[in-house]
């Protein structure tokens, strides 16, 4: 198995991070939990491979995933050696209203409890959960710069937020002088493209690493569900989420299932799983920095950061990327076929694109 020590600079910034970033939601979690020693094991086994990138929320397990991951800094005295990330936004408290969203107010108090049960004095990089709809971008750009230039995070970043508003908030750093954002954390995975849309682009333009959460759909592209008509079986996070979180899951297409079925067909041609097939698409991508990925056991750690020593052959990307392409939708369709020729005189036109 080929180790995690290819590091990249996590986008316009020296921040060195491992390709693949450990995520803790699996870490003492009500629903989709392991216990702790568990989550240890697999921390050791994903730091001794020379990954360095671990990412975590307050609302992950209401906090108790943070404080595993405090224990085990802890205990192991190797805070330096990582690369610690969480964000703030969620509902932590129903009677407290600022308690929740994106403003000063909340992200001060969440960052300090963060802080406490992960047994640090400082992040490595901050991110919002979640657009909240109302808090002015201003605030959130200024309170952000604020903690870093007062040591508490090193960098901060978005995740789930439209484009933008993503870029309003780079305009807005720009603007005023405060610390610029370096990375922004979407899904996406063969299933969920939708970010090619805008958010490939603006982070090209703007320097933003992408990290992408849930390369795997929810397990889907593991292969592990069935389907008998409207109805999907399997054990995993998708027969969970579909109980607690049912408005969050998209409905599955025929497109999904397609795509699906050649992943598995492709699998055993090269003897690899469906997992590590999504995953190294995902790490493929342009802008791609470090995906996201979660683990129930030692074992499924390994089998899904064993991706390096393949290669999708550009056919089969061309496949993967036509079997799961989004449909077009204005304005974007407009920029392909015929309407490029009315825009170029009928020449190919390509854009330089620099290096993030």
């Amino acid at each position: 198995m080929s180790a995690l020590d290819r590091y990249i600079t996590l986008g316009r910034s020296g921040l060195r991070v491992s390709p693949l970033c450990l995520g803790s939601a699996t870490f003492d979690g009500d629903y989709v939990g392991i216990d702790e020693a568990t989550s240890s094991n697999i921390i050791d086994r994903y730091i001794e491979v020379g990954g360095n990138f671990i990412d975590c929320a307050d609302f992950y397990s209401e906090g108790k995933s943070e404080s595993v991951i405090g224990r085990y800094i802890k205990k192991n005295n190797n805070r330096e050696r990582l690369v610690i990330g969480s964000k703030y936004t969620m509902s932590m408290n129903a009677k407290n209203i600022n308690a929740a969203g994106n403003s000063r107010v909340n992200m001060i108090r969440a960052l300090e409890q963060s802080l406490r049960r992960l047994s640090t004095d400082y992040l490595d990089i901050y991110w919002t959960h979640m657009w909240d709809t109302v808090t002015p971008v201003e605030e959130v750009v200024s309170a952000f710069s604020d903690l870093v230039r007062s040591g508490k995070i090193r960098y901060y970043g978005f995740s789930n937020a439209p484009a933008w508003y993503l870029a309003r908030a780079y305009s807005v750093a720009e603007r005023y002088g405060y610390e610029r954002p370096i990375a922004i954390q979407m899904q996406y995975s063969l299933i969920e493209r939708n970010i090619e849309y805008e958010y490939i682009a603006m982070a090209q333009e703007l320097g933003l690493a992408i990290c992408p959460w849930s390369p795997l759909a929810e397990g889907f592209l593991t292969g592990k569900y069935q389907r008998d008509g409207d109805t999907i079986s399997g054990e995993g996070r998708l027969a969970i989420f579909k109980e607690h979180y049912h408005d969050f899951l998209k409905a599955f297409t025929e497109q999904d299932w397609a795509v699906l079925q050649y992943i598995k067909e492709l699998s055993q041609q090269l003897n690899i799983t469906p997992a590590q097939i999504a995953l190294r698409w995902a790490l493929d991508q342009p802008l791609i920095a470090s995906v996201n990925i979660g683990a129930t056991s030692v074992q499924h750690l390994e089998a899904n950061i064993d991706i390096f020593d393949f290669t999708l052959t550009q056919t089969v990307r061309e496949k993967l990327n036509t079997l799961s392409a989004p449909g077009a939708v204005y304005p974007y369709k407009l920029f392909e076929g015929n309407y490029l020729s009315m825009l170029n005189g009928g020449a190919n036109v390509t854009r330089w694109l620099a290096e993030p």
